[in-house]
């Protein structure tokens, strides 16, 4: 194995949870040269990783273009193997199209017939997705590690340095799905109790994000909480993460940046379940959910709004 090329054009989350597979390739074939693709927006996240020779930009605004434009750069590379972790047609074409000389992949993606090699992709049964994703690499890997890792630069820990102070929390309150993010409310009764420590405590998050943590930071009377949605580059995040006293987080992208600097997290589960695959992987992690609700979980990427008009899910949290 000299050429090897991962596929992985979905979210922040799934990147991160498949970088346990460049390390683990890496010890496994010393000399290889090993490629990612991501979508655009998540090349930052691996701008920096040593194991890494290349990453390549998937395009999907102009997805016909960016896929031929790819698929030359490709088969130019004559891969010995390409595994692709996305399960959506797109890049099933490119993998079926690669000539590559082996191809892996899930038998959820439609062009999962022309892989050497399928495997089952089962969500809701406990199986975390790091290990979904080290199935595929069974036969080169018997012992793999599965702790996602990220490498922020020096000049991202720099530029976060003077937020490092003695004392801090991070607190990531938004997601793209309302049924995702704890409530306003668990927000405030958390940042009442962190007050206490006489912390500081940071709002994260992207620039969509920052009217929220205005919004929270409007109902409170502290100066010691400061809103940096928007401020802060992904990797800027996730080097300000690693050295928190605690972060807290939803089932979205901060969690899983958590997981990759094994910085201490607690991750509030609402709508969704971590029986889907997709909990926090830090040495020291805690799960804040509702047990025991019927209707929960109510989907694999929660909703806009509550099915049922009540959000017990998210509303009886209990810190």
């Amino acid at each position: 194995m000299q050429k090897i090329l991962i596929i992985q054009t979905a979210f922040i989350g799934d990147v991160i949870l498949a970088t346990p597979l460049i390390g683990n390739l890496k010890a496994q074939f010393p000399t290889a040269k090993i490629d990612f693709l991501v979508k655009n927006g998540n090349q930052s996240l691996l701008k920096n990783d040593p194991n890494l020779n290349e990453v390549f930009v998937f395009d999907k605004k102009k997805k016909i273009a960016s896929i031929l434009e790819l698929l030359k750069k490709i088969r130019a590379n004559n891969y010995d193997l390409v595994i692709n972790l996305h399960r959506f047609a797109s890049s099933g074409i490119l993998t079926f199209l690669s000539g590559a000389k082996q191809k892996l992949g899930f038998k959820k993606n439609p062009f999962s017939f022309a892989y050497t090699q399928s495997f089952p992709h089962e969500i809701g049964n406990g199986k975390h997705e790091v290990d979904r994703n080290l199935e595929l690499i069974k036969h080169f890997v018997s012992n793999p590690t599965r702790q996602p890792k990220l490498y922020p630069s020096t000049a991202d820990f720099e530029a976060v340095k003077i937020h490092k102070l003695k004392n801090y929390y991070c607190l990531a309150p938004a997601s793209v799905w309302f049924t995702k993010q704890a409530p306003k409310e668990i927000w405030l009764k958390l940042i009442a109790k962190l007050r206490a420590e006489n912390a500081t405590i940071y709002l994260l998050g992207g620039p969509d994000d920052w009217d929220l943590c205005e919004e929270i930071k409007s109902k409170t009377d502290t100066e010691q909480l400061i809103n940096l949605a928007g401020k802060l580059s992904l990797m800027q995040s996730a080097a300000l993460l690693k050295d928190a006293k605690r972060n807290f987080v939803n089932d979205s992208g901060p969690l899983h940046l958590s997981s990759a600097m094994n910085a201490p997290v607690s991750a509030f589960f609402c709508s969704t379940t971590p029986l889907f695959g997709f909990g926090p992987l830090s040495d020291d992690s805690e799960i804040i959910e509702v047990k025991n609700l019927e209707c929960r979980p109510c989907g694999l990427h929660g909703h806009k709004a509550c099915p049922k008009g009540n959000f017990r899910c998210g509303n009886e949290l209990n810190l």
